[in-house]
């Protein structure tokens, strides 16, 4: 009858013991979390919306975790306060005009609280004091926004389309300049006309210039440029001595 209790017995303590150190482990992986085991001090938020806020959820602070929301209590119809518990290591780096705003674990993530760095010359926050706090961007209002844009987009893309078809099918002055051969023709023989033109002036210059009328008038204009270009020249020189 000994015999066969005492394996019992060892199975038993050793089952009792691997428990109760489990629980402990529990107990010290979870009071670390949520700073039971460490030294805190209080600070205070509110906000018009918590947006899915939890007691417990983190507190960062330079992207690191330094504490956890202590309690959650809604103060009016458009206010609630959230007590915050930091670790009292990070109160140096704490300044009174940090502000607190709502982000989340990830894309999906539980919600938590960001303190932003405060100013330099700024006194460090008191135990207890009310930081500032930035509204959080709602979820909805975000998947509205994008709605909004969408339709906008779709609105223009028909407008769009429909400009090309008019335009594929002949209407309006661009339509009838792509498609009417006829215009683009005419649109050619006036580039050529104004070419000939062009031309054609070029050469009257060049006569008047040989007329004896108007000989001296020219040759009075080269000399003005000559001396203008000898003049800027001997500046030139001037400066390089």
């Amino acid at each position: 009858m000994d015999n066969h209790s005492s394996p019992f017995k060892v199975r038993l303590g050793l089952f009792v013991v691997g428990g109760l150190a489990l629980f402990v482990l529990a107990i010290f992986i979870i009071g670390k979390q949520k700073n039971l085991f460490n030294p805190v001090f209080k600070l205070t938020t509110t906000f018009y919306n918590v947006s899915g806020l939890q007691v417990g959820n983190n507190i960062r602070f330079s992207g690191i975790n330094v504490g956890t929301v202590d309690n959650i209590s809604i103060v009016n119809d458009s206010t609630v306060k959230v007590d915050m518990m930091v670790r009292q290591e990070v109160k140096q780096f704490i300044k009174s005009d940090c502000v607190v705003a709502i982000g989340s674990e990830g894309l999906i993530g539980d919600r938590l609280l960001i303190i932003t760095q405060g100013s330099a010359d700024s006194p460090l926050a008191r135990e207890g004091e009310e930081l500032d706090s930035v509204e959080p961007v709602e979820t909805d209002a975000i998947m509205a926004s994008v709605q909004v844009t969408a339709a906008n987009a779709e609105i223009i893309t028909d407008q769009l389309a429909e400009i090309m078809l008019k335009i594929n099918g002949g209407e309006g002055t661009l339509g009838r300049l792509i498609q009417d051969t006829t215009i683009a023709r005419n649109i050619d023989q006036t580039i050529i006309n104004l070419k000939k033109s062009s031309k054609g002036l070029d050469e009257n210059m060049e006569a008047a210039k040989h007329n004896f009328l108007l000989k001296g008038f020219f040759n009075k204009k080269k000399r003005e440029a000559e001396r203008k270009t000898r003049e800027a020249e001997a500046r030139k020189a001037a400066g390089q001595k």
